[in-house]
């Protein structure tokens, strides 16, 4: 049985670590270097460094925070944030990331998931999508959830997919920070449709909220979080723990 995994999310802005609801509302959290080292040491499976504010302030992702923050990196390490070309891939993977996750960048110009994979391979292109519910429907948000594409999300990561993303990150800006739990019909519908692993994001506040995740969508591939793991309301070892006890396949 192919283990869940469990990922901790460094949102960056300025250097630091931030956290906000429904992607409003940033407040400081910590040095992400400090937090990177943190959670290799605390049973993460993978890291996602995201550079919040690069696409909104077009600008490219800063690498000086990212090179140190991969030095204290033992586990996969997915970085984010201002990425537009493949220029943009090659500096992040040079700075020690393993896989690269590009949002707004891709929605600008889509060829450049299948340019990436072909270069890097599949393994290492993210396709990372923030979505919200519109009228009833999924749509995308570009520039960190600032900007309705009007493009229909489910639709855009099968797209995605097919053009060559070895991996889907699913960030829910509906259920981002609220802590009620997962975006479940969203995560459903959008597991159907492909065939890469599917990274949950948005909305855990429990360990409980991963056991239903898990349970309710076995495809699912890992459970993405930030503040229930930056302020220790959950601690990653208790969270394995319970999965296991559960019959959820974990690294312990």
């Amino acid at each position: 049985m192919i283990t869940k995994r469990i990922i901790p999310c460094l949102d960056v802005k300025d250097g630091r670590v931030v956290k906000g609801v429904n992607f409003q509302g940033l407040s400081d959290v910590n040095s992400p270097v400090e937090l990177a080292e943190y959670y290799t040491k605390n049973g993460a499976d993978e890291m996602v460094f995201y550079d919040i504010t690069a696409s909104a302030e077009g600008r490219k992702l800063f690498t000086e925070v990212l090179t140190e923050v991969a030095s204290k990196v033992f586990i996969p390490l997915t970085v984010g944030g201002g990425i537009n070309s493949l220029e943009d891939f090659d500096r992040v993977l040079k700075c020690g990331a393993d896989k690269v996750s590009v949002n707004s960048g891709a929605i600008r110009n889509p060829e450049l998931i299948r340019q990436a994979a072909e270069k890097y391979g599949n393994q290492c292109v993210v396709l990372s999508v923030d979505a919200a519910r519109v009228d009833g429907t999924y749509r995308v948000f570009a520039k960190g959830g600032r900007e309705n594409t009007g493009m229909d999300a489910v639709e855009w990561i099968r797209e995605g997919v097919e053009r060559g993303a070895g991996e889907v990150v699913l960030n829910s800006i509906d259920t981002d920070g609220v802590k009620q739990g997962f975006d479940l019909p969203m995560l459903k519908a959008v597991c159907e449709v492909v065939d890469v692993p599917v990274i949950a994001s948005g909305g855990a506040g429990c360990i409980q909220d991963f056991v239903t995740l898990f349970q309710e969508i076995p495809t699912v591939s890992a459970g993405l979080a930030a503040s229930i793991f930056h302020f220790g309301e959950v601690a990653i070892p208790d969270l394995k723990k319970e999965l296991k006890k559960n019959d959820i396949s974990v690294r312990l």
